[in-house]
């Protein structure tokens, strides 16, 4: 996405952030792979989840791992969060026994979660008062791109603070975008997704429909591809996930319903009538033969022109 007052970071200076040391809340597929791509380049950096089995899988990946929030907190100058939704990202600043109780001044934190805007400005709010920096960074890439350091990253907050980690933020993403303010992420972020639902429903219908027509599908999304109709969802989404079968990016149907409602929440908000918007999240919303543990791409399969 492009914003004429978005700013690309380019950052690579590594002196601003050579002592700091990196804590990860959510140790899930996501932050899991953030912490050993980080880890793996000479980062000192300490995780942290309620599970013991995620704390014992990032051993091996040379992440130390901590029980006691407040031993992370004690040990980190910058955390990043990579939680499952705002009210965990609310609870963990901000809930009893959370980052604010305990937190030093200078404590900066990153949240990579796709969180609503209003939630970041909250916690933001509040731990100002302690001293303590946030910024909104929600992430696409997906856990491959995590654990390879390739995602992409838009981010609400302090331009100061952001500069103070790009070297950390380099080290995770391969593209950073300033959107503005805390909370302007979590809304590019939510922008994107809602576009990405879409897309894989109306890539499904209209290579369905040259399918149909006695075109190679995948001779189909070459020529989508070298044109204006091309997307994520046709340059990576149906050739990596979809033609092939395969299914398994890493991205789940809960994940994405859950995104899709953040946007339906946004547009109720600022009563906007978005009427194909709203008939994309139905559509994600009503596919009962999906579960949420099914991976995201299989929302083609429901389409009454799927290909297979």
């Amino acid at each position: 996405m492009t914003n004429k007052n978005s700013t690309f970071c380019t950052h690579n200076d590594d002196s601003r952030n050579r002592d700091m040391k990196i804590g990860i809340i959510g140790l899930g597929n996501m932050g899991s792979g953030m912490a050993a791509t980080l880890a793996s380049k000479q980062e000192k950096v300490f995780g942290y989840d309620l599970s013991e089995k995620a704390l014992e899988a990032i051993k091996p990946k040379g992440v130390t791992p901590v029980a006691d929030l407040a031993e992370l907190v004690a040990h980190c100058d910058v955390i990043i969060l990579s939680l499952p939704k705002a009210e965990h990202v609310k609870q963990i600043c901000l809930g009893n026994n959370g980052i604010a109780s305990f937190a030093k001044s200078g404590l900066i934190l990153i949240d990579t979660t796709t969180s609503e805007a209003e939630t970041s400005r909250e916690v933001a709010k509040q731990l100002a008062l302690s001293g303590i920096e946030f910024i909104d960074a929600p992430v696409s890439g997906g856990p491959a791109g995590a654990a390879s350091g390739t995602m992409s990253m838009v981010i609400g907050g302090d331009k100061e603070t952001i500069d103070n980690v790009m070297p950390i933020l380099q080290k995770i993403s391969s593209v950073q975008v300033h959107i503005g303010d805390v909370g302007a992420g979590n809304i590019a972020k939510i922008a994107n997704n809602l576009l990405c639902a879409a897309h894989l429903i109306t890539n499904a219908e209209v290579i369905s429909l040259a399918n149909k027509a006695g075109v190679d599908p995948a001779k189909v999304l070459e020529g989508i591809n070298a044109g204006s109709g091309r997307s994520g969802v046709s340059q990576v989404n149906f050739p990596k996930w979809i033609l092939n079968n395969a299914y398994d990016s890493g991205f789940t149907m809960g994940l994405m319903r859950k995104d899709v409602g953040l946007g339906e929440k946004l547009a109720d908000s600022l009563d906007l009538a978005m009427p194909l918007t709203r008939q994309v999240i139905e559509m994600w919303r009503d596919q009962s033969n999906l579960s949420d543990t099914d991976d995201f791409n299989e929302i083609v399969k429901e389409s009454d022109s799927h290909l297979y």
